[in-house]
């Protein structure tokens, strides 16, 4: 049996690649992904793509966002 420190040093060795895919192996391992779920999200994602496309939605750039929640919670 592998001990905490050999499986340790053994992921440190491994390409990035290969991290990454362990990374999603394992996450997917705590928490499965939820086809419908996922579905869902892609849907919303689409939609709302295609309303900044139309000009229903109009976006506000990171920084105005960030500068507002500063401004609000540092008071």
């Amino acid at each position: 049996m592998i001990k905490n420190d050999e499986l340790m040093s053994m992921v440190d060795e491994l390409p990035i690649d290969m991290k990454t895919q362990l990374v999603e192996k394992l996450l997917s391992s705590i928490h499965p992904h939820q086809k419908k779920i996922d579905d869902l999200w892609a849907d919303e994602a689409e939609k709302r793509v295609k309303e900044i496309q139309n000009g229903v939605t109009k976006t506000i750039p990171g920084e105005t966002v960030f500068n507002e929640i500063r401004d609000r919670f540092s008071k």
